[in-house]
């Protein structure tokens, strides 16, 4: 009975590290700026994939929605915040659709599994970052107006980018997911 209840404490302790390790990620992920072209990319999205392939849904979204959380709470963690704001009203500006989009991204990422073939990893990534374009081109459309060129300006300029990340990650995705069922 003890031997259960320390197994279970520590699986426990080991699972907030990983959500609390999984939202630093995020935030780190957010602040590195790489030259790339059209526009300068950073790694939020290739860290959303990741912790869903790495941690599963639960810890992955875990991990996720602590991020949000602590970026509506004012903590600067979001790509351009403190410059642009922070907390709720930076969270409900322009860029709120793709971070919700984090949350459907995680979970589609966490589906993949040692059997999918590269052509099915890629899909299901690409499937997994599409949600984020898609949730976060209806809240620019909404937000901005949809006689703007929204898909000009919230999803063209960042494909590229886009796709370089989903191909490193999808050349590492067996591994990653063999390394999370050992652990």
């Amino acid at each position: 009975m003890e031997l259960t209840k320390n197994l279970t404490q520590t699986k426990i302790i080991k699972s907030l590290l990983a959500v609390i390790l999984g939202s630093i990620a995020l935030t780190i992920s957010a602040k590195i700026k790489i030259p790339f072209y059209p526009v300068p990319m950073t790694m939020q999205t290739f860290v959303v994939l990741f912790l869903g392939v790495s941690l599963g849904y639960k810890i992955g979204l875990a991990s996720v929605g602590l991020y949000l959380l602590e970026g509506i709470a004012g903590l600067p963690v979001f790509s351009n915040s403190p410059e642009k704001g922070v907390g709720i009203v930076y969270f409900t500006g322009p860029t709120m659709g793709y971070l919700i989009g984090f949350l459907t991204a995680c979970y589609l990422a966490s589906k993949i599994n040692t059997k999918d073939s590269l052509i099915n990893i890629l899909t299901k990534l690409i499937i997994a970052t599409s949600t984020i374009y898609i949730l976060g081109l209806i809240w620019l459309g909404t937000l901005i107006g949809w006689d703007k060129p929204i898909f000009s300006l919230g999803a063209k300029p960042f494909l590229l980018a886009e796709l370089f990340k989903i191909i490193i990650l999808a050349l590492v995705t067996k591994q990653i997911i063999k390394i999370r069922n050992i652990i």
